[in-house]
């Protein structure tokens, strides 16, 4: 009796039945439950049988879709916040440069219609406060 259960088990171990591959179990969009050797892509399916462990997802390219768009829309603002900054920079070290000049040479000379003319106190003043109130506005 022993030797006829043992060769029972030795047959059920060895037949092609225990040695199949994972099948999977998915339901499809109209809710209808599928078995398969293999899940389609972007369902989500469980394995039968040995463990149900759900089956491993195919991985998405990021460049699929709308997260790839996103990306692409992140890095042009991103882009443009940089180049932003950039001009802001060099501007607020103009202003600050033109606020110095003003402020140590009371000898300031501006070009007008191809001739050089120098400043009254009145509009150098009016322009110290001027390039004082762009650089407090704009400049940190």
């Amino acid at each position: 009796m022993r030797t006829m259960i043992l060769t029972v088990t030795l047959l059920l171990g060895l037949s092609p039945m225990s040695m199949a591959g994972q099948i999977y179990k998915w339901v499809d969009a109209q809710g209808v439950t599928h078995f398969g050797a293999q899940p389609p892509e972007g369902v989500e399916a469980t394995t039968v049988g040995k463990s149900t462990t759900p089956a491993p997802k195919p991985a998405a390219p990021a460049s699929d879709g709308v997260v790839g768009d996103q990306k692409a829309i992140d890095q042009q603002v991103k882009q443009q916040v940089a180049e932003q900054e950039a001009q802001l920079k060099v501007f607020c070290e103009q202003a600050r440069t033109n606020l110095a000049q003003l402020q140590n040479n009371p000898r300031v000379r501006e070009e007008v219609e191809g001739e050089m003319r120098r400043l009254t106190d009145e509009e150098r003043r009016q322009r110290i406060d001027e390039t004082r109130a762009q650089i407090e506005e704009n400049c940190q």
